[in-house]
């Protein structure tokens, strides 16, 4: 909707989003909702909180695999750097894992990508409204699947493994002795229930523990 016709009070919304035609639909089908006004659009993890603090958005709408930092991630930090921004998360991977460390962050909701705008617009109202708002079929997965059965340094050295590190590699940028990262790795390979590290990578990247 033009901007010379919209209420006096819109809801005030930043995109996170790195596929740009999805960025742009996004904003299209949003903007045309007459009390929903988009301020900011960003494409890299890293620059969610430099927008936020700048553009000063009610709603943060992040998508959760990002380049730079995950959504997550940045989620956490608007918490305490922008606590007056309320938090969506719109995802393609409604994963179990995902939810609850999206919840642990801050966030005040959690969607899929795949429902009509509507729901979406009905969504960012109901969050700055205080609400929580989490697609149902997803909160009942959250809630079969468990908590993540990995540590927080075990998560550390699975994504330190990424990429064909060697656990020297690993040893080094974690700051760690070799036989510490192996016994992680050990532990979280027995956790998963998998082969070897990549295995419980992927295994662990499934479930939205990493």
């Amino acid at each position: 909707m033009p901007q010379d016709q919209r209420p006096a009070k819109c809801v005030r919304v930043l995109l996170a989003e790195d596929q740009g035609m999805m960025r742009g639909a996004l904003a299209l089908l949003l903007g045309l909702e007459e009390d929903i006004e988009v301020v900011a659009q960003v494409a890299t993890g890293d620059a969610i909180v430099p927008a936020v603090l700048d553009a000063k958005p009610d709603v943060a709408l992040l998508d959760i695999e990002l380049p730079g930092r995950s959504g997550l991630d940045a989620a956490a930090d608007l918490r305490t750097r922008a606590p007056g921004c309320r938090v969506l998360i719109l995802t393609t991977f409604g994963r179990p894992g995902y939810l609850r460390r999206a919840m642990e962050a801050g966030a005040a909701g959690f969607l899929v990508k795949d429902g009509p705008v509507e729901e979406l617009a009905a969504a960012i109202r109901r969050v700055l409204a205080g609400e929580t708002v989490i697609d149902p079929a997803l909160a009942a997965a959250a809630l079969s699947a468990g908590p993540s059965p990995l540590t927080a340094r075990e998560c550390d050295v699975l994504n330190a493994s990424v990429d064909g590190a060697t656990v020297s590699d690993i040893a080094g940028k974690l700051h760690l002795s070799e036989s510490t990262v192996r016994n992680y790795l050990s532990s979280a390979i027995g956790k998963t229930g998998t082969r070897n590290r990549m295995e419980a990578v992927r295994s662990a990247r499934r479930q939205g523990w990493l």
